[in-house]
C-alpha cells in the first residue's frame, strides 16, 4: 500500500481531500467560539457545498502552481458517477478537482498550504 500521491489516481485523492477539506471546515468553525452543535453545523454546512468548492476554485485557481493545476484538471476530468444534490455537474467536477489538490497536498505533507489556499477561499466569499 502506497499514500504516495504521485501514483494515486485523481478520485483517490478527491477521497482523501474530501475528508481533508471537512476537518478543515470544522476546525474553523470551532475556531470562531464555542457553541450548541446545531449551530456549529449550520455555519459549517455553507462552507462544505459543492457550490462554495466551485466558487473556491475561482478565487485560488491564479495561486496555484503547475503541478497542483495538473492534479485539479485530472480531479476536475475523472469520471465522476455521482452529483451533488444542488450542484450543477459542471460545479460537482469542480469541487472534485479541489479536493483532488487538497487530497494530493495532504499526503505530499503540505498541510500549511491547504490552510493558506482555503483561508483565501473562504475570506474572499466572506465564509
Amino acid at each position: 500500500m502506497t499514500n504516495d500521491p504521485k501514483t494515486l489516481g485523481a478520485l483517490t485523492l478527491a477521497y482523501v481531500g474530501d475528508t481533508v477539506y471537512e476537518l478543515f471546515n470544522r476546525l474553523k468553525t470551532v475556531a470562531n467560539g464555542d457553541r450548541p452543535v446545531e449551530l456549529l453545523h449550520r455555519e459549517s454546512i455553507s462552507r462544505a457545498k459543492a457550490v462554495t468548492q466551485s466558487k473556491i476554485v475561482d478565487v485560488i485557481m491564479e495561486d496555484l502552481t503547475e503541478e497542483e493545476q495538473a492534479v485539479y484538471r485530472r480531479g476536475r476530468n475523472a469520471n465522476v458517477h455521482t452529483k451533488a444534490k444542488n450542484a450543477s455537474v459542471q460545479e460537482y467536477h469542480r469541487a472534485t478537482g479541489l479536493e483532488a489538490v487538497i487530497g494530493y497536498l495532504y499526503l505530499s505533507g503540505e498541510k500549511e498550504r491547504i490552510r493558506t489556499l482555503l483561508n483565501k477561499g473562504f475570506e474572499a466569499l466572506g465564509l
